[in-house]
């Protein structure tokens, strides 16, 4: 049952439980020490599966167990090895009405070598579930053990509407499709769209129970398609084809309806596995009442390897993105063992695999968390801080969301560092990183980038433009390490008042994440 807290409570629980000194404990040297050697050329760009993360793994666990932490991985170690597959399409054929349909692609399968299927068809108009802004496109329609089809544009949302919301819409199409209980899902885009896709390759993680993050629940098959091959299948549907494309082009409502006839789809696919581990530590917490409790604190260890189509520099280095998170990561826990009573809570350290190829490391975390998922109280994500300048302000994404903001808020106090307002909505951060992925299952979750003060807009502007997953991102760079131990100790204040305070935070009450992820969860009534 979700409880509302009243506004007077809230200020008292937005008091500081502690007062705070503003000396600084993270340390420069420290800091550079763990980006020198991540990001060094010997470690090859800490490419997923390959020798140069195999060996950024076995430094950060080996640090890890110097801090006297626990290992929080798979069976009492510090590592949680995943099996991911790339694979390819190798032939495919599929049939509507006993006829073979041309411009329909079918996308490579990471759970079957071979797929065999046959469904009717159900038209779900964008394949999105925006019940608040009145597009939900399963309501009163039954999808299970049917093929839905889509189209790939987005409904028209209300003007002002957070930026985060729409690209979670984008990317939601088969989490949807799954939920439902389809077994297949068409999209239906431009022919560039689908020429892209039919070039691709996919990766994703198996895990031993056979599940997938690529093809979840009873999903067997995703496919794509042009207007041209969509076009035949509303044939007999009753509704005209041209007219439902203009009004998803013009973001209109649409409606949900079934396609006649049935679809049966062949395919088959080549497969290349590799593995890559999560590196997970824990510290334990000091109050019996809140010790089964953790806050994560997560930084993804890996970046973009060698490219070996490249001449001259071809290591992709990720000093940037993301030796400096991990290494602001490992200086939080090095102050957190050495004061491992500030901790009430337990505080877990998870380094990250696979984020470069979709977030796909933290997703393969939270479907096998090592320790119960709703004993997550938060996460803060350390991804690509830009300490290039002295900055004081950061950027904290996912603040109008949930109250860990407000906890970055009075840990930034602390040390002179303010909290300003996102100046990229249009990037919607927000679900770009590994924390999305805990957002996902109901978890406040929160990243912080070094902000647009003292300088920042410019530096990021050219990091983006210059060095942003290019072999340019490496240790040239004039790396402020003062200013990234001061990122590393804003993170540690963040997570030790997350750690301290009794009440766990919360989704702000009305906000669509917390609405949609945890629906039955406690909510904030205000917020500053």
């Amino acid at each position: 049952m979700r409880l509302l807290f009243a506004a007077a409570a809230l200020v008292l629980a937005a008091s500081p439980l502690h007062a705070e000194d503003s000396a600084m404990r993270a340390s420069a040297n420290e800091v550079r020490a763990h980006v020198e050697f991540l990001a060094d050329d010997l470690l090859e760009g800490r490419g997923n599966g390959q020798r140069g993360y195999d060996v950024a793994a076995l430094y950060t666990a080996s640090h890890f167990r110097s801090l006297g932490l626990e290992p929080a991985g798979d069976n009492g170690s510090w590592f949680q090895d995943i099996t991911f597959r790339r694979a390819s399409l190798s032939g495919q054929q599929v049939r509507h009405g006993g006829r073979e349909v041309k411009g329909v692609r079918l996308l490579p399968s990471v759970l079957e070598e071979r797929v065999e299927l046959t469904a009717p068809l159900v038209f779900v108009g964008y394949g999105l579930e925006a019940g608040p802004f009145g597009h939900d496109a399963y309501a009163g329609v039954d999808v299970r053990g049917k093929i839905v089809v889509a189209f790939n544009e987005q409904p028209d949302l209300p003007k002002g509407t957070n930026s985060d919301i729409s690209a979670h819409l984008g990317s939601s199409r088969v989490e949807s499709a799954a939920r439902h209980g389809a077994v297949g899902l068409i999209v239906i885009g431009s022919d560039r769209y689908v020429r892209f896709h039919s070039r691709r390759e996919v990766t994703g993680w198996v895990d031993a129970k056979g599940r997938s993050n690529d093809l979840p629940g009873d999903l067997k098959a995703r496919m794509v398609a042009t207007d041209d091959a969509a076009r035949n299948l509303f044939a007999g549907s009753g509704q005209d084809f041209a007219q439902l494309r203009a009004a998803a082009k013009s973001g209109k409502r649409l409606p949900s309806f079934a396609l006649a006839g049935t679809m049966s789809v062949q395919g088959s696919s080549t497969w290349e596995e590799f593995t890559a581990a999560n590196v997970v530590a824990r510290l334990p917490g000091t109050d019996p009442a809140l010790a089964h409790e953790h806050v994560v604190m997560s930084g993804h260890l890996d970046h973009l390897g060698i490219d070996e189509s490249r001449g001259g520099d071809n290591i992709f280095n990720g000093a940037l993105d993301n030796a400096s998170g991990i290494a602001t990561m490992l200086e939080a826990a090095r102050l957190f063992a050495q004061k491992p009573e500030d901790a009430r809570r337990s505080v877990l350290f998870i380094a990250l695999a696979a984020e470069e190829l979709g977030l796909q490391g933290a997703s393969y975390y939270v479907a096998n968390p090592t320790v119960p998922l709703d004993s997550i109280a938060a996460v803060v994500n350390l991804d690509m801080p830009v300490p290039l300048y002295d900055f004081n302000d950061v950027v904290a994404f996912g603040a109008a969301h949930n109250s860990v903001a407000e906890t970055v808020a009075a840990a930034g106090a602390e040390i002179g560092i303010s909290v300003s307002k996102d100046p990229m909505p249009e990037q919607a951060i927000f679900t770009r990183s590994d924390h999305y992925r805990f957002a996902q299952a109901g978890i406040p979750s929160i990243l912080l980038f070094t902000g647009y003060g003292s300088g920042g807009e410019e530096q990021w502007s050219a990091f983006f433009k210059e060095r942003y997953h290019r072999a340019g991102d490496d240790l040239t760079q004039p790396i402020n390490w003062t200013a990234l131990a001061r990122y590393a100790e804003l993170n540690y204040r963040i997570a030790r008042r997350l750690a301290r305070e009794t009440h766990r935070p919360y989704w702000y009450e009305g906000n669509f994440f917390g609405d949609l992820f945890d629906p039955k969860g406690t909510r904030r009534t205000v917020k500053p």
